[in-house]
């Protein structure tokens, strides 16, 4: 459905530690970047990020979050662990949450700029 997202942030290099660590557990390649924005995905979905002096405003209670495939469980669990070692906060140890299906495996994670993201993976292992 989409072809790409976009966020902004106030510090591009803080963003892109934490994303290129974080991403790139889950196998999504950078697809370009300099000082100003930089972008990750294939063709299917682009999550572009771009420095800004006026970023929407985080807030925990919005409800709004971005959510990442991940090819396996470990690949969320390496997710989790590099976005909380990359600056991010957790909001959400990896583990099954049945709400959303029995094999819905999923961790939470909020960027320095306050946005909330998941990564899944919806399959047994």
């Amino acid at each position: 459905m989409f072809d790409h997202i976009s966020i902004g942030v106030r510090h591009i290099q803080t963003s892109r530690r934490f994303y290129d660590a974080a991403l790139g557990a889950l196998g999504y390649p950078i697809r370009q970047g300099d000082d100003t924005e930089f972008s990750y995905g294939g063709e299917d979905c682009v999550f572009a990020i771009a420095a800004t002096d006026h970023p929407v405003p985080a807030d925990l209670r919005s409800g709004l979050h971005f959510c990442f495939k991940a090819p396996s469980r470990s690949a969320v669990d390496a997710f989790h662990k590099t976005a909380l070692a990359g600056g991010g906060k957790d909001h959400g140890a990896p583990g099954l949450r049945l709400n959303y299906g029995d094999s819905y495996y999923a961790a939470f994670a909020i960027d320095p700029d306050g946005y909330r993201i998941e990564a899944y993976c919806n399959r047994p292992e």
